[in-house]
């Protein structure tokens, strides 16, 4: 109920009478009276007139259910189930939980507060309440396991060019999974898999943006920024993750999970590893060399001082001037 008296709120210039609310909805004016009060303790500034009803000043500033599933209407999969937390300690863990025990094909779990995020080779991803977005989506793609590396450069694309679209900011990809502005990062993304055999049970992405988060600690301050910082803003933290999610099902739709060559012009072109003298582990060894492109398996092709070209398909690489 409360998502559809949002739902008529939001699509109203002025006031609603709660008797107009009433009669679309085809309940009581009292059920409309705690709907409203229920909106309200869930963070909505609404006004309410005598004899001219009630009107949305502004949503609330953090992740909320109502809001997102009214800003998603037109995603197909992405976030049609969705699932909004109020604190958790990493909602890769828990959407993974709720693949093995069946969920559907792009369900996405966000929360207002996370307290031991997943970042790669171990690390940590922390951050403050209702601070910045955290949020895991699900697919389950017909597909064996070496056929599923498209999809975090996929996110890559789509986190890239939902920030540039939404906030205004020269983001960056630092391959393969980081979104960078200057020499700073502000999105990582984390994907993870369940597969039998030769097939795939589903995937799992973990994608942080910093948002609003103003101070680093100490140990990655140097290379750690926000949304905030860099604009001077505070961005509508719903807004932007649907702006987001959007993004995400244009690209996985439209290229099939695949790293077609539209979504490889496009990734290499927003990619700052390009071009860029890199240093990578292989076995016990550092090695450096010239990031040159990006196969359409999404390895990163590096040639070496000799002329040799060298595929990097994980792992950490350091590119020159970043990190």
């Amino acid at each position: 109920m409360q998502k559809k008296i949002l739902e008529i709120l939001t699509s109203a210039e002025d006031y609603v009478s709660g008797q107009s609310i009433s009669e679309q909805l085809g309940i009581s004016r009292q059920a409309v009276w705690k709907g409203i009060n229920s909106l309200k303790e869930r963070g909505y500034d609404i006004k309410s007139l005598q004899n001219r009803g009630y009107k949305l000043v502004s949503p609330p500033e953090h992740m909320d259910q109502c809001m997102l599933e009214n800003l998603l209407v037109n995603n197909k999969i992405i976030g049609k189930n969705m699932i909004v937390l109020d604190s958790v300690g990493s909602t890769n863990d828990y959407l993974k939980q709720l693949g093995s025990d069946g969920c559907s094909n792009g369900t996405v779990v966000t929360t207002r507060e996370q307290v031991s995020g997943k970042g790669r080779l171990g690390r940590v991803w922390q951050s403050k309440r209702d601070e910045n977005i955290a949020f895991s989506v699900l697919l389950r793609p017909h597909m064996t396991p070496s056929e599923v590396t498209a999809i975090t450069p996929l996110a890559g694309l789509a986190v890239c060019k939902a920030l540039r679209d939404f906030t205004g900011l020269d983001c960056m990809i630092k391959w393969p999974n980081d979104i960078v502005v200057g020499r700073k990062k502000i999105v990582g993304i984390l994907t993870e898999m369940s597969a039998e055999f030769d097939a795939v049970e589903y995937t799992v992405t973990g994608i942080g943006i910093n948002v609003d988060q103003a101070v680093f600690p100490e140990e990655i301050a140097y290379k750690a920024t926000s949304v905030l910082l860099e604009t001077g803003r505070h961005f509508d933290k719903n807004k932007l993750l649907a702006c987001v999610l959007e993004h995400l099902e244009a690209e996985f739709l439209s290229n099939n999970l695949e790293l077609t060559p539209t979504a490889l012009a496009e990734y290499s072109d927003m990619c700052i590893s390009i071009g860029k003298s890199v240093t990578f582990q292989r076995g016990t060894r550092r090695i450096s060399g010239m990031a040159v492109g990006v196969e359409n398996d999404g390895e990163l092709k590096i040639m070496l001082s000799d002329g040799t070209i060298c595929n990097v398909n994980s792992g950490e690489v350091t590119v020159q001037g970043i990190y």
